[in-house]
């Protein structure tokens, strides 16, 4: 590849082009529908776009293109998302594929079967390329492991693609599909997908099928799985697929259409620790009241979700040092002397040091803490249709600025600042999404954060349509990617 300069950033001619890599993932399953495109080419194309630019970006933690190309060959073309070539995040087990978690621990390892989830995927006709790259057990908001190296963001190969979803975002943004399964647990969908110039969309707390056992574990209630994409819809497809039709709640279906009602949006520039975004971020910000504003929306200025963001910080580590203090104990059952901690990154290994002696008493004291939260930052919600901020308070940061070899405290210190607007919508269950609608003066991607009360989907999906209308997005990508419809952008 032509490097464009003494920096590791590569010539943007190097992005492939094909006839398909300008089409959404709804587009690949109109064409196929319509018989203007088979499934065998839709994944043989997204094949050669990641064997040519996959290196550049070290997006894929595994591939297994034969079963894939088997797999096109029956699928049905009927359905939203028949057909499309995607990849899952190496945190879902997927029957047969690699299952290795970010984790020089797990390296080798397969699984055995899958969940509801990825059910849902296979009855809708998705086909799974491979497996994309994540932090290591999900616990790090950059994606630069010791198992499988740094993931690059695409507008810039040398900065961060995030975490822990960055494998992801990064082959979405670079083109090598057009929509991938990504999961978020304090702003793993939305922070990366700000970084990299995608829609990043999580759906409230118990909105979509289940994941697997993990899922109903006090940690993982604070996980949603879903997708990032390049296009609304996409993303609004993805979830009238995957979502739970027996639950509690109403289903949403798939919302195709912009919202036709005024909200009121709370809007607020410093998050729950009092740090301001970065000035690119606050204009940014501002500009994005004045947007909707002018769609007629009512925005109202106040102070954020009220909740006590350091001890929730602190409780929100303190239950992932204890489930992973559980999963080492699971292993050293399973395994005995063979057992080794050290295949374990340095940051993981101190997250279970920190849980102590008695991991259950800590347990109870963190749910304690991110119960009241939820409770602080559901009342702050009440007055608002719709809560806006940044998702982010910077733009994409260099690799190597945070990392799994750091020392705890630094890593812990760092990610308040990155997830200090998104988390708490995981801990209050909100449904809540990054949109790309701003860019730095540098030209790096600036996602705003929208979030609202669980069961609102739509509401923030129509809202999402209306903007991606009125301030589109989509030619502002890496790879000088086409139109959805195919035509050039």
């Amino acid at each position: 590849m032509k490097k464009t300069s003494e920096t590791d950033a590569y010539d943007r001619s190097a992005w492939i082009e094909d006839e398909f890599s300008g089409l959404d993932a709804v587009a690949q399953a109109e064409w196929a529908r319509a018989g203007r495109v088979s499934s065998t080419e839709l994944v043989d194309a997204a094949i050669k776009r990641i064997e040519r630019v996959g290196p550049l970006v070290n997006a894929l933690a595994s591939v297994d293109f034969e079963r894939a190309r088997e797999r096109a060959c029956r699928v049905a073309s009927t359905g939203l998302l028949a057909g499309v070539p995607t990849l899952l995040k190496d945190l879902l087990a997927y029957p047969g594929l690699p299952f290795e978690c970010g984790s020089r621990a797990f390296v080798g390892q397969r699984a055995q079967a899958g969940s509801d989830y990825t059910d849902a995927l296979d009855e809708a006709g998705l086909i799974v390329l491979g497996k994309s790259t994540s932090s290591e057990l999900g616990l790090l908001g950059t994606t630069e492991t010791l198992a499988c190296g740094a993931t690059r963001n695409p507008w810039d190969l040398t900065r961060s693609a995030g975490g822990s979803s960055g494998g992801a975002v990064a082959a979405v943004a670079s083109g090598l599909v057009a929509v991938a399964h990504a999961s978020d647990g304090g702003g793993s969908i939305r922070g990366p997908a700000s970084l990299c110039g995608l829609f990043g969309f999580k759906p409230g707390r118990g909105r979509h099928r289940s994941t697997g056992p993990m899922a109903d574990s006090p940690f993982g209630r604070l996980v949603s799985d879903h997708c990032v994409s390049r296009t609304v819809r996409d993303s609004a497809a993805w979830l009238a697929v995957t979502e739970l039709r027996d639950g509690e709640a109403r289903p949403v279906g798939y919302v195709a259409e912009p919202l036709r009602r005024r909200l009121r949006i709370g809007w607020y520039r410093a998050n729950g620790f009092g740090h301001e975004p970065e000035p690119d971020v606050a204009a940014a910000l501002e500009r994005t009241v004045q947007l909707c504003a002018s769609l007629g929306h009512e925005l109202i200025e106040c102070g954020g979700p009220p909740y006590q963001a350091a001890a929730t910080s602190a409780a929100f580590f303190d239950l992932a040092g204890t489930m992973t203090a559980g999963l080492f104990g699971q292993l050293q059952q399973a395994f005995g002397a063979g057992f080794d901690q050290q295949r374990f990154e340095p940051f993981t290994r101190e997250l279970v040091q920190r849980a102590g002696a008695d991991p259950i008493a800590g347990m109870g004291v963190a749910m304690a803490e991110l119960s009241a939260a939820q409770m602080a930052a559901n009342q702050g919600m009440q007055a608002y249709d719709v809560l806006l901020c940044p998702t982010v308070p910077f733009t994409a940061f260099p690799l190597g600025h945070i990392g799994p070899t750091k020392p705890a405290a630094e890593v812990i210190a760092f990610t308040e600042r990155l997830a200090g607007y998104t988390a708490i919508a995981s801990i209050a269950g909100w449904c809540a999404m990054s949109v790309p609608l701003h860019e730095s003066f540098a030209g790096l991607p600036i996602g705003m954060h929208f979030a609202a009360k669980p069961g609102h989907e739509a509401i923030l999906l129509g809202l999402a349509y209306q903007l991606e209308e009125a301030a589109p997005w989509r030619q502002r990508t890496p790879g000088r990617l086409k139109g959805t419809d195919g035509t050039a952008a």
